[in-house]
């Protein structure tokens, strides 16, 4: 019997862009607020705006997150509804907890 690797390949590559704390805690942010800018999750993370950017980068490559443009801000929300999920089952503390 041959496995059907495609449905792994996927599931590996959410992982592991979902692992880093940074990440994580970003994913779950978005999950408790719905959506939010780069500066909020700035102040919220006590990190530097680039930073911030490279991570939301990744998230989006693939496909966790999108963006939308509102005037000359860029606010981000959960795109794929898989991470709620996947994020529960993790036990991941909720930001408002």
């Amino acid at each position: 019997m041959e496995p059907e690797f495609q449905q792994y390949y996927e599931t590996a590559e959410l992982l592991k862009a979902l692992a880093h704390p940074v990440r994580l805690c970003i994913v779950n942010g978005l999950l408790d607020k719905g959506l939010c800018n780069v500066s909020y999750m700035q102040q919220c993370l006590s990190l530097p705006q680039s930073t911030v950017s490279q991570h939301l980068a990744k998230l989006r490559t693939a496909g966790i997150i999108e963006a939308e443009r509102a005037g000359l801000e860029v606010h981000y929300r959960i795109k794929n509804e898989r991470i709620r999920k996947l994020i529960q089952a993790l036990a991941v503390p909720s930001a408002e907890a």
